[in-house]
């Protein structure tokens, strides 16, 4: 005989190892960005009505729904606009916490992207810092944003709130 419902203990967690494979086709916009990366050049895209830079491009703005094409270089310095500091380590990241990952928005860009912040102690990193791109070596360059290992502060002074606030 079966136990009744209300006696069956629920089981609330399980732990199992999980594998996901995928394939990701680029598509234009992002065929444009990644042959960039590959020389060393880091595009985006413009949207004709609002004109705000979208890096990496989508091929479309998301705020107008109109196709982007107009492309843009922008350059490898940014600014830190939010910031955590990483204390949980992961399998599948090859470095040790802790570590700050960051959002930051590239001189020329309109949208942040993730990176990390490395070179400097994790407690210095700050909202308004100003960082630039470190690039791996070029032999190692692929079609990748792996290109860019990732961001080092600079000797510029920091970023105004003003300057960024509507990027956070």
């Amino acid at each position: 005989m079966s136990e009744p419902v209300e006696s069956i203990e629920s089981v609330k967690s399980i732990q199992t190892p999980i594998r996901l494979e995928y394939s990701y086709t680029a598509g234009r916009a992002s065929t444009r960005f990644l042959k960039g990366m590959a020389e060393g050049r880091i595009l985006g895209q413009r949207c004709p009505e609002c004109t705000k830079v979208y890096v990496p491009p989508r091929g479309s703005c998301p705020r107008c729904g109109v196709a982007t094409q107009d492309e843009v270089e922008v350059s490898g310095k940014g600014t830190v606009t939010t910031f955590c500091i990483v204390r949980i380590p992961s399998e599948s990241l090859s470095i040790k916490p802790p570590y700050a990952a960051a959002h930051i928005l590239l001189d020329g860009a309109d949208i942040p992207f993730f990176a990390l912040i490395q070179e400097c102690p994790f407690d210095d990193v700050r909202m308004g810092m100003r960082v630039e791109a470190v690039w791996a070596p070029r032999a190692e360059w692929s079609a990748s944003f792996e290109n860019i290992r990732h961001f080092r502060p600079i000797a510029e002074p920091d970023a105004t709130y003003d300057s960024f606030k509507e990027h956070l």
